[in-house]
């Protein structure tokens, strides 16, 4: 490790064998809390490559506890966090949303480390068990058209980096690799990065996948359809910039979103958005990121994936999901 610091103090680059060797070894216990620490600390200092990014990515995905889902051709709705917007949970609403209008979600996340509240953090405050039971996370799927991939379950490789993270309270490269490595590997995925260079080294990286993607980042610096502004969209053909009017919706001002400042809090907004009674911005945040979920996964419009998206809340199927997975993950 002392090398490998070396270098990277120097402003070089690693070759992604060596970064993932580095998380191989910081998973069989060979550092100790301070060179972890600085080995964090230093990629808040400066951008990961995309060598880099590639072998942390690798490193996890050959550790973690797979779960073979593909029966179900899911979708995971998952962002980087670390943008430090503070928005209520519009990922994970967003999936509930997804899976009501029939689109399967397999939903990968984790306690928030650097936000009030993290997906993991209010869908337990919901009364969801997280599990890492195959059979379990396929009767979710199966009567709730959605499972939790709650990330510590699958990633037991990490134990040692979670204090350090939780410890140092920011947001470091495992936020930017978190999406990457949901351990039942889906076939179709909405990710949202903290900014542009990001969801460049993303798109790279997807390009050489065979998953349906869309990366999304919005131009005023959220990790996903803020409708605070534009937005850039890049999937697996096309890269567009989309602005509210496209949905037909009007632009929303930031704190329309906000979060809450607590885990309470945020269930709380989640709550009263998935029954139907969220603000109209809260709404369409979340149509607009679900819509974009269900055309990825179905391949059809943005504006169609928004209106079934519309549908699957108003009409109680979201909610409908929500009850089943509470009740099917017990």
């Amino acid at each position: 490790m002392k090398q490998v610091l070396n270098r990277l103090i120097n402003h070089e680059s690693i070759s992604s064998e060596e970064a993932k060797r580095v998380l191989v070894d910081i998973s069989d216990g060979k550092y100790n809390k301070s060179q972890i620490a600085s080995f964090l600390t230093i990629y808040m200092m400066r951008s990961i490559t995309l060598e880099e990014l590639k072998g942390f990515r690798d490193a996890l995905l050959e550790l973690c506890i797979p779960v073979d889902l593909s029966n179900f051709n899911t979708i995971d709705l998952c962002g980087t966090g670390g943008d430090g917007k503070n928005t209520f949970n519009i990922s994970t609403l967003s999936s509930f949303v997804t899976a009501g209008a029939g689109v399967k979600v397999a939903k990968h996340g984790n306690y928030g480390v650097s936000s009030s509240s993290g997906s993991s953090n209010v869908m337990e405050a919901l009364g969801i068990k997280f599990t890492n039971n195959v059979d379990t996370l396929k009767h979710c799927i199966d009567k709730a058209g959605i499972c939790v991939m709650h990330a510590p379950l699958f990633h037991p490789a990490m134990k040692n980096v979670a204090p350090i993270r939780r410890e140092l309270g920011v947001k470091t490269f495992f936020n930017i690799l978190g999406p990457m490595v949901n351990p039942s590997f889906p076939k179709n995925q909405i990710v949202g990065v903290f900014n542009l260079e990001l969801q460049r080294i993303y798109s790279y990286l997807y390009q050489n996948t065979d998953k349906n993607y869309s990366i999304i980042h919005a131009l005023d610096g959220y990790d996903e359809i803020s409708l605070t502004g534009k937005t850039k969209i890049i999937s697996n053909n096309t890269e567009t910039v989309l602005a509210p009017t496209d949905l037909g919706v009007n632009q929303i001002e930031a704190h329309s979103i906000f979060g809450g400042k607590s885990v309470k809090g945020a269930a709380t907004i989640f709550k009263t958005i998935i029954n139907g009674k969220g603000t109209e911005a809260q709404n369409n945040v979340v149509y607009a990121n679900a819509g974009l979920a269900i055309a990825t996964a179905n391949q059809i419009s943005h504006q169609d994936g928004f209106e079934l998206a519309k549908e699957s809340l108003q009409s109680g199927k979201a909610k409908k999901c929500l009850n089943k997975l509470i009740e099917s993950s017990k």
